[in-house]
């Protein structure tokens, strides 16, 4: 995707007829692959569930990994959390091999079976960044899923930042590729991306 944006937004209201403080935030054109938008695996138990994890935080070979998380979710012992885990694990994989309704499916049960799972959240709204033309929903799905405390907090508001610059909202996606960066300061995708950003203070009348 690829778009220009300005903002001026007030700081501090004034009285009628007085200056206020604004500052100008531009980013340059955007150019975000979805490889750059990061998934966050779920970390679980033993055995296939256990193999199904590594296969989403690996990128093994994608027959191979749908089938190591079906035998897991087979597996009548796993606790509530494990399941919704493995299938939030399975969801990254159908992602990978562009199913993205099945990715969806997988995510929305995992929401049910897993309220507080966090990455279910945050996986589902990294999927509608990448789908596209979603952007709204996703703000909505990864903001619930920061507000569950997700293992990759760095992803999760990279993500968001991603979908507020589709939205034409520079200034929240600012913030949040700065949060991002700050948190992680060893990945530099974020880094990079405020390397796009411009922001001017100044004055503007009011009244």
């Amino acid at each position: 995707m690829k778009r220009a944006v300005l903002l001026v937004l007030p700081l501090l209201a004034g009285l009628m007829g007085a200056s206020a403080q604004a500052v100008v935030v531009s980013a340059e054109a955007v150019a975000v692959s979805a490889q750059a938008v990061a998934v966050s695996a779920a970390v679980i138990g033993n055995g296939y569930a256990r193999s199904c994890f590594d296969a989403a935080a690996t990128k093994r070979p994608l027959r191979e990994a749908l089938r190591l998380c079906d035998s897991a979710l087979l597996d009548q012992a796993l606790t509530l959390n494990d399941r919704a885990a493995t299938l939030v694990n399975r969801g990254i994989i159908n992602m990978q091999a562009q199913k993205t309704d099945a990715a969806l499916a997988d995510y929305d049960a995992a929401i049910r079976l897993a309220p507080d799972n966090a990455e279910a959240w945050i996986n589902k709204g990294i999927a509608l960044v990448q789908i596209g033309n979603r952007d709204d929903e996703a703000v909505v799905l990864l903001t619930e899923g920061i507000a569950r405390g997700p293992k990759q907090l760095a992803v999760a508001y990279y993500s968001r930042a991603v979908a507020y610059e589709a939205l034409g909202q520079p200034r929240q996606a600012y913030e949040d590729y700065s949060r991002a960066a700050q948190i992680d300061p060893d990945w530099t995708e974020p880094a990079e991306q405020l390397q796009r950003f411009k922001v001017v203070r100044g004055k503007t009348l009011r009244g």
